[in-house]
């Protein structure tokens, strides 16, 4: 069975459950489930309001542990909700019993004045972990990251060292990689479980630890920080404020979440999108209007030059007719080949595979691949051409469709490097953009040969 169909078979089984107030079954099936699948089946199921509450009193009947678990994976919109319904005493004991990472997360949707309250009645060492978590800025790495990871003193042996791991195993988020720090917080080398338990318990973690440690800024971009865990086939990578103290460290699941989440809003930018806060399902009518709206009226200003080039031409167009027969075949080519070089170089831009200095390599292989394409293309539409309106407008579209995929191949291939250079992140070179320029191009492009080869007044 699949797990989308193990999740749909849980999802309907929670609704009979939930129509039929069946309280026991409800319990049962949300003891046995994972708290991952637990937060994807009642975020369906609180898409319709009369069984929101009924999913929030649920949840108020499971163990603060495990209710802990499952708000960590829900969105931001409900984890908010459930937490604003939530008296200071509950919330507080639901904060201690998640990651450091989540709760920082939790506690920066709460408003200001609960902030303060909740932080009041908390012991100063939590109080000031959770306040230095939540004060970094959306998006960087010490966003991202946890403070629970095991640390070592310099200087420990290897005994000393197993010692400190079981305190602190327990609540670190993973205890397979050691941090080694000196008197003053500074991250000194690394050591893995492994080399630790094999060691000689007399041996000094210092002559074990490896001192050449891969290492972020805090303030680093959070998209940086998951290529590099990727790059390495990192479990976790330390974190580093200004003064090179270990501030905390960020998971190879964060940083796949933040992968996750990078891609889907590139993805977004190529089809001319907004970032979607809380994802598709959860957004209003509103945002889905306002998110798409403004690409879509600027591509349309953008269609006038289009527009205009016929118009140029019109005297070329009343002659021979049959050339408006060819107009959305070639102008469609040129955008789609656009489209496919411009999504090529975008996704080779975010994954480190092209860098800006690589754009005359890439031009000169990208002129040679837009040939070949416009050579085969021309060859089927030619035949297409002859029978259709003869042989001196099949040379024309034939011409054309050659020039017309080169030239929106280049487009494709350069405006990313473009706005790359500018400052702008690459994805702006979406779809619908590559795909107005390159129609303009084309237009011009084919009218212009045929008055050239027809023997036809341009305007």
């Amino acid at each position: 069975m699949s797990l989308n169909e193990s999740l749909i078979e849980q999802h309907d089984a929670l609704m009979v459950a939930l129509q039929a107030d069946e309280t026991e079954q409800l319990e049962r099936l949300l003891q046995e489930m994972r708290a991952a699948d637990i937060a994807e089946v009642l975020e369906h199921i609180a898409e319709e309001e009369e069984h929101r509450q009924t999913v929030f009193a649920l949840l108020a009947t499971l163990s603060v542990e495990r209710r802990a678990h499952i708000i960590g994976y829900l969105p931001e919109d409900l984890q908010e909700e459930l937490a604003n319904e939530m008296s200071d005493e509950t919330l507080l004991s639901v904060l201690e019993e998640m990651s450091a990472d989540e709760r920082a997360d939790l506690f920066n949707l709460l408003d200001e004045d609960r902030r303060e309250g909740l932080l009041r009645r908390m012991a100063k060492q939590e109080r000031e972990d959770l306040k230095r978590l939540a004060s970094y800025e959306e998006g960087t790495a010490g966003a991202i990251m946890t403070s629970d990871y095991v640390a070592i003193p310099s200087g420990m042996t290897v005994s000393q060292a197993m010692m400190r791991v079981r305190q602190t195993a327990p609540d670190a988020e993973t205890v397979y990689q050691l941090y080694i720090t000196d008197t003053d917080g500074r991250l000194a080398g690394t050591l893995s479980l492994r080399q630790l338990m094999v060691a000689r318990p007399g041996a000094l973690v210092d002559d074990l630890m490896i001192k050449d440690v891969i290492s972020v800024d805090v303030e680093a971009a959070q998209e940086d920080v998951a290529k590099m865990i990727a790059r390495y086939d990192m479990l976790a990578v330390p974190v580093l404020d200004a003064d090179a103290r270990l501030v905390g460290i960020i998971t190879h699941d964060d940083a796949m979440d933040v992968a996750e989440e990078e891609a889907t809003e590139d993805m977004h930018k190529g089809v001319s999108v907004g970032k979607l806060e809380g994802g598709l399902r959860s957004a209003s009518l509103f945002e889905l209007y306002r998110k798409r709206i403004v690409w879509l009226v600027l591509l349309v200003f953008a269609n006038i030059f289009s527009g205009a080039g016929i118009a140029y031409f019109e005297e070329t167009i009343e002659a021979y007719i049959a050339l408006v027969f060819f107009l959305p075949l070639l102008v469609d080519s040129g955008g789609n080949a656009g489209s496919q070089a411009a999504t090529l170089m975008v996704r080779g831009m975010a994954t480190g595979d092209v860098r800006s200095r690589d754009w005359a390599k890439l031009l000169g292989r990208e002129v040679f691949v837009a040939l070949g394409l416009g050579l085969t293309m021309a060859l089927a539409v030619s035949v297409v051409g002859v029978f259709r309106a003869g042989t001196e407008i099949a040379l024309v579209v034939a011409m054309s469709m050659v020039l017309i995929v080169i030239v929106g191949s280049l487009i494709g291939m350069i405006l990313p490097f473009i706005l790359n250079r500018l400052g702008w992140d690459p994805a702006t070179a979406s779809a619908p953009l590559v795909t107005s320029i390159a129609d303009a191009s084309g237009v011009l492009i084919y009218f212009a040969l045929a008055t050239a080869i027809l023997g036809l007044p341009g305007g």
